[in-house]
């Protein structure tokens, strides 16, 4: 029984690093299976963390009113450079309570050991209405395009960068999943010379901007049974792709929409990929 234990081990670590290498970007095949015991108890542990160092504020223009929340780095310190990392939530998060925005892939930044050795700032921009919008274009494929409102962020970034000038302008990071990654995708293509890295779980692809997302770190990460935001998006984005060898696309073929996230959360593998990358 051991050694047929040791035997599955071996075949789900050689599935795992099975890559595609022939376009230049890397594809890698994880078999995770996630138990209801293991989804619940992630979930808890994060549902538990106290969010008081997110900072409340309000992004105010003319025709909107954004609620975010921000972290400052732990030891906060002027005379050095931080990383800002803009984290965007799914669609069932949206309102205007400040609150809901704190999903678990936000909360992720204030685990203790991650908010110790990853100094950062950190944005959470809370969406009224959707921020990214799906719709099919000529070959029925769903793709996402920007809301006015996650447009604004552009702008708030700015803002932001004014108010505290030791941001790393080499090293500002997206980060988001479904509606969210899919907003993160919508930021990427129309700035691409303002973000370092993008980690984009369980999008809806935004193929607006494909030749500059060629020369850009990017982690896509979907589940081949995804039924809400379909797998095939990720697939097609990822062979547009071809040629970006800072591409990584890793595919969980056990796992769905609701449970993508929960083999990140209670690890720091996003954060130190995010953390090497730069401008």
């Amino acid at each position: 029984m051991y050694t047929n234990r040791i035997k599955l081990q071996i075949t789900a670590f050689i599935t795992i690093i099975i890559c595609n290498i022939a376009q230049g970007q890397t594809q890698l095949f994880d078999p995770t299976c996630i138990d209801s015991t293991r989804f619940s108890r992630t979930r808890s542990i994060l549902n538990n963390l106290s969010v008081i160092k997110f900072e409340k504020k309000t992004f105010t223009t003319e025709a909107f009113n954004i609620p975010y929340r921000f972290l400052l780095p732990k030891n906060f310190n002027l005379s050095t450079k931080y990383p800002l990392v803009i984290t965007f939530h799914n669609s069932s998060r949206m309102g205007n309570d400040n609150e809901n925005q704190l999903e678990h892939l936000a909360r992720t930044w204030i685990r203790d050991d991650i908010f110790h050795r990853f100094n950062c700032f950190v944005l959470a921009p809370q969406f009224q209405q959707r921020s990214s919008v799906y719709t099919q274009n000529t070959a029925g494929v769903l793709t996402a395009s920007p809301s006015k409102e996650a447009l604004l962020i552009l702008t708030l970034i700015k803002n932001i960068e004014k108010d505290y000038p030791n941001i790393d302008l080499n090293r500002i990071y997206l980060i988001g999943y479904s509606m969210g990654a899919s907003t993160a995708q919508n930021l990427m293509s129309l700035a691409p010379e303002k973000f370092a890295a993008m980690v984009s779980i369980a999008a809806v692809p935004d193929l607006s901007n494909l030749e500059k997302l060629k020369q850009k770190d990017i982690w896509l990460i979907h589940g081949e049974k995804d039924m809400d935001n379909p797998y095939i998006g990720s697939e097609i984005l990822f062979k547009k792709l071809k040629g970006n060898n800072r591409l990584i696309f890793t595919t969980f073929k056990n796992l769905q929409h609701n449970n993508i996230v929960i083999p990140y959360l209670l690890t720091d593998e996003l954060q130190k990929w995010l953390f090497s990358k730069h401008l």
